[in-house]
C-alpha cells in the first residue's frame, strides 16, 4: 500500500471550511480507494507554529496534531489555508521560513482562498500564474508584482503549485488533485459522497452572471433572470424580455439597468458566456452545438463573442479547462 502525507498549515483566524473541506475530500477519497481495494495510507496532519487549540476566524478551535518543529519525514501534499490571520502568519518568520522549507520537499504546494499570501510571503510564486479569493486579487497582485494574477478561475494548477479561490472552492481544488492522483471516477466517486450540486472544473469563473449582476428588488425582473438562465436559445432580444416583465421596452431597460448594475444586452451576453464556458468544460460536445444550445445560432458568432469576453476561442479555452474524463462524456440534452 501506496502512502500519501497531506500537510495543513494553520494559524490563528484562519477560515475553518477551507480546512475542513479539502479535509473531508481527501478522507473520502481514501475511503473510496479502500473499498475498491486499490488503497493509499492517507496521513493528514494539521500544522500550527506553538501547541495548542487554534483558533478559526469564526471562533472555533482545532487541535493541530503537530507543531512546525515536530514536521519531520517525506511531504506529498502542503495546503495553505487562508482566513483573515493570514497577513498576521505571513509576519512570523519561523512559521514562514518552515512552510518555504517544507515545500521543497513536497510534491506538490497549495493553497486555499488567501492562503496565497503566505506562499508568497515563502518566496513561492515569483513567475507563477495564480488565483486568490475574487476581493484579494488587487492586493495580491500589488505585493507581488512577479506573479501572473489570474482573477477568474476558481482555481489553477501551475505545475506543482496549485490555488484556488475563496472558501468552497478548495474542495473543487481538492476533487482536482483526487482526480489528478486517483484517477476521475474516485473524484467523482467523493463529490457525490459529498452531494456536491455539481464537480466545477478550474476554469469556471468565481462568479455566475446572476451572481455577478445585483439582485433586483422588483419580482418581474427576479422572474426574467430566472427566464433566461433557463432559456438561454430562445429570444433574449429586449422587446421579448420587456413583454415578459409586462413592461415598455424603454421603461424595462432603464429600470433593469437601474437596478441590476447592467444593460439586457449585457447581462444575456455575460449569461451565454457562461453557460457556453460550462458546455467546454464538463462535455464533448461539438462547439457548433455548444453555439445553438446558448443561443449564438452558428459557431462563428460564438467565436466572436466568447474571444471578446474571455480572451480565447472556444476550442483554445476547452483545450486549456477541460479535464481529460470531461471529453470522454456525452453532450447533455440540451446541447444534442
Amino acid at each position: 500500500m501506496t502512502s500519501r502525507r497531506i500537510v495543513f498549515a494553520v494559524f490563528p483566524g484562519f477560515q475553518l471550511l477551507d480546512l475542513a473541506g479539502p479535509n473531508e475530500v481527501f478522507v473520502q477519497a481514501a475511503r473510496v480507494t479502500a473499498r475498491a481495494g486499490k488503497g493509499t495510507d492517507v496521513v493528514i496532519d494539521t500544522v500550527a507554529a506553538t501547541p495548542g487549540p487554534v483558533v478559526s476566524s469564526g471562533g472555533l478551535a482545532v487541535s493541530p496534531t503537530l507543531t512546525t518543529g515536530e514536521v519531520t519525514g517525506p511531504v506529498d501534499t502542503l495546503v495553505a489555508v487562508g482566513g483573515g490571520g493570514v497577513h498576521q502568519a505571513c509576519q512570523d518568520a519561523a512559521f514562514v521560513d518552515w512552510f518555504a522549507r517544507t515545500s521543497r520537499r513536497a510534491r506538490r504546494t497549495a493553497s486555499v482562498c488567501s492562503g496565497t499570501f503566505l506562499l508568497g510571503a515563502a518566496g513561492l510564486l515569483d513567475g507563477r500564474r495564480v488565483v486568490t479569493h475574487w476581493s484579494k486579487c488587487e492586493r495580491l497582485a500589488a505585493l507581488y508584482p512577479g506573479v501572473a494574477v489570474d482573477r477568474d478561475p476558481i482555481f489553477v494548477r501551475d505545475g506543482d503549485l496549485w490555488t484556488s479561490a475563496g472558501v468552497t472552492a478548495g474542495i473543487d481544488l481538492a476533487l482536482a488533485m483526487v482526480e489528478a492522483d486517483d484517477g476521475p471516477e474516485v473524484s467523482r466517486a467523493v463529490a457525490r459522497q459529498l452531494v456536491m450540486f455539481v464537480q466545477r472544473p478550474g476554469g469556471q469563473a468565481q462568479f455566475s452572471a446572476q451572481l455577478a449582476a445585483q439582485r433586483p428588488e422588483r419580482q418581474s425582473l427576479r422572474d426574467v433572470l430566472d427566464w433566461i438562465a433557463d432559456h438561454l436559445a430562445g429570444d433574449l432580444s429586449v422587446p421579448a424580455l420587456a413583454a415578459r416583465a409586462g413592461m415598455s421596452e424603454r421603461h424595462f431597460t432603464r429600470v433593469f439597468r437601474a437596478e441590476t448594475g447592467r444593460t439586457p444586452g449585457a447581462y444575456v451576453e455575460s449569461a451565454r458566456v457562461e453557460a457556453a464556458r460550462r458546455l467546454l468544460e464538463s462535455t464533448a460536445t461539438t462547439v457548433e452545438a455548444v453555439a445553438r444550445a446558448c443561443g449564438y445560432g452558428t459557431r462563428e458568432t460564438l467565436q466572436r463573442s466568447f474571444k471578446r469576453a474571455v480572451q480565447v476561442t472556444p476550442g483554445e479555452y476547452r483545450r486549456r479547462f477541460a479535464p481529460h474524463s470531461a471529453l470522454l462524456s456525452a453532450p447533455p440534452a440540451a446541447a444534442r
